[in-house]
């Protein structure tokens, strides 16, 4: 279940979450050590062998985010992208000592095979929260009942964002709910790389776009900014392998002076944006670059209203 973007919904009927910035992560329970997927589908178990002694019956479900926090107790997503793609089992092993993960569990799916997804969010909750884990690099983090508190909390303590949840609604997986309001302190956006540009330097800018209704990507703009030496340097190395002859936009979709020297990509690579706001026509105002997100699909990158 993902949440929508959206001011704050305030009341009595809302509970309200810190934003984790990590990678959603649910853990199965055949019996034994905890099996790891990510939203994909993808088994991600090796990257975390820090997680393998928790415990729950056989038939059990969990829900969270994978973080690695830093020295301030904070979640850093640069330093988790070290961790999420490991499936060497002798390096993931040593990364679990020099850059621990911690499991944010925030929602009990199914327990000792009984399916829980048709409880209300509120009840679900309250379940996980009677749940004995144990002690390990896993937490239920904390809930809260004022949005206005938690939001200024959340300011305050330079976190993403907040995420309110409605107290009596199921879990539906798969979906996009208004039911679950995400709200993110800088406005930002997945975009899929289709093509990059000389600069003053090899790498000037990024051309970036979101999936179309038809074939082809539907242009966002340039992104030059936030561009330094260590990400230039990871950007290319990532994108020469995927270089292609032709344009992965719709036809007539980016303007001549952008297409102008492009080096066209094979639409793979995800990266997260900050932004102002976008043109009538779609594209980013004043973009920056934020991060990689390989964790993300080119399918993900549906655009949300800035509202």
């Amino acid at each position: 279940m993902l949440a929508m973007a959206g001011p704050l919904p305030l009341g009595a009927g809302w509970s309200y979450e810190f934003k984790w910035d990590g990678v959603r992560v649910l853990s199965s329970f055949p019996g034994g050590p905890p099996r790891l997927w990510a939203r994909s589908g993808t088994s991600v178990t090796l990257a975390y062998p820090e997680i393998a002694p928790l415990s729950l019956p056989p038939g059990s479900l969990l829900d969270g985010e994978m973080v690695v926090l830093d020295a301030a107790g904070r979640p850093s997503f640069t330093a988790l992208a070290e961790r999420m793609h490991v499936r060497d089992p002798g390096k993931a092993a040593r990364l679990a000592v020099t850059l621990p993960v911690t499991y944010m569990i925030f929602d009990l799916l199914r327990y000792a095979g009984e399916p829980l997804l048709h409880l209300p969010y509120s009840e679900r909750r309250a379940r996980l929260e009677r749940l004995d884990l144990g002690d390990g690099p896993w937490m239920v983090p904390p809930a809260f009942t004022d949005g206005s508190a938690t939001e200024a909390a959340a300011r305050e303590n330079h976190l993403e964002g907040v995420v309110a949840k409605r107290l009596d609604t199921p879990y539906v997986p798969g979906a996009r709910s208004p039911d679950w309001v995400k709200v993110k302190f800088d406005r930002t956006g997945d975009y899929v790389i289709g093509g990059w540009r000389s600069g003053a330097r090899r790498l000037g800018g990024l051309l970036v776009g979101v999936p179309g209704p038809g074939s082809g990507l539907l242009f966002r703009g340039r992104v030059g900014g936030g561009i330094g030496a260590a990400a230039e340097r990871e950007l290319l190395s990532v994108l020469a392998p995927l270089a292609a002859a032709k344009s992965p936009f719709a036809a007539g979709a980016v303007p001549r002076e952008d297409a102008r020297g492009a080096h066209w990509v094979s639409p793979d690579v995800v990266v997260e944006v900050r932004y102002g706001n976008r043109t009538p026509d779609g594209r980013l105002r004043f973009p920056r670059f934020l991060r990689l997100r390989p964790d993300k699909s080119p399918e993900e990158c549906a655009e949300e209203d800035d509202a």
